[in-house]
């Protein structure tokens, strides 16, 4: 019964609470040049003491509205994408400024709209994102049985593979960060490969990873011991839910222990086959009699 009672008291405290929100919502709106203006149209033609007309308030108002709204899409965006770089934030604001900027030109006057938005597109051809250039040591895969073949080929060498797409942003991002690891951690042994699942479906559709646009497995990594698959990330839980996974250099080395792994291909080098080098012994014993 206590229990009941506090209930009651939290949810008409709760009530009260919501209602003076309300109120005070109303009563900020109240004082906005914008209620006159609403409720009297002809309020908006009369000139203001401080020499600003109603409707340029109005006006003011909806572009401060789409500049927050910019502020908001930017960071939703940065943080579903796993931004977590200062350039990342800057790139994805820049983008989406240059949108809000095409939406207020238009508001203004559609003729200088139509100009903004050419500029807009012109730029983006002839400028656009530059990509990274610094050292990698990186397998690009054309199929998924090019794949198979080679992680089948010598069951001895380690492979960390990325399952990327061009057009998805979180790709994007991590491709600097997987070049890096890869001139970094890369062995005889130990090696570091990608496979674009946008133009190879096949690879996606092997290894159960969703490719689509709204998909939220892209990028997604594999390590393969033996030929077989150890572990990926993003990795799903017990219910099947994929797991939040921003692929950060410190969460990468993290979750597949590369400076542990790199130790132990390090210490346990590639041995020659003896075949090939029979083989190979052969083929120069020949050489040197046929001189």
């Amino acid at each position: 019964m206590f229990k009941e009672g506090a209930g009651n008291g939290f949810l008409q405290l709760a009530d009260i609470a919501a209602n003076k929100c309300v109120a005070l919502y109303k009563c900020s709106d109240l004082v906005t040049m914008k209620f006159y203006a609403n409720k009297h149209p002809t309020l908006a033609t009369l000139p203001h003491p401080v020499g600003l007309s109603i409707s340029s308030v109005k006006s003011s108002t909806r572009e401060s509205e789409i500049l927050f709204f910019l502020l908001i899409v930017v960071v939703i965006r940065t943080k579903k994408t796993g931004s977590v770089t200062m350039i990342n934030y800057l790139t994805s604001s820049f983008m989406y400024n240059k949108v809000a900027n095409l939406i207020l030109w238009f508001y203004a006057d559609i003729r200088l709209g139509i100009i903004y938005g050419i500029l807009f597109i012109l730029f983006g051809m002839l400028l656009p994102e530059p990509t990274y250039s610094g050292p990698e040591n990186v397998v690009y895969f054309r199929t998924a049985a090019g794949l198979e073949e080679e992680l089948q080929r010598d069951k001895r060498i380690t492979w960390l593979v990325v399952f990327y797409t061009v057009w998805n942003p979180s790709c994007t991002n991590f491709a600097p960060v997987f070049a890096q690891l890869s001139a970094q951690y890369v062995l005889e042994n130990l090696k570091f490969g990608k496979i674009d699942v946008g133009r190879y479906p096949d690879a996606a559709k092997k290894y159960g990873i969703n490719d689509s646009s709204m998909s939220r497995q892209l990028p997604t990594v594999i390590l393969f011991k033996g030929g077989k698959e150890v572990t990926r990330r993003p990795a799903a839980d017990d219910r099947g839910k994929l797991i939040k996974f921003f692929f950060t250099e410190d969460n990468v080395k993290a979750s597949f222990d590369l400076n542990q792994l790199y130790s132990e291909c390090k210490a346990n080098p590639l041995k020659k086959k003896k075949g090939a080098t029979e083989n190979k012994t052969d083929v120069q014993n020949a050489h040197i009699k046929s001189e």
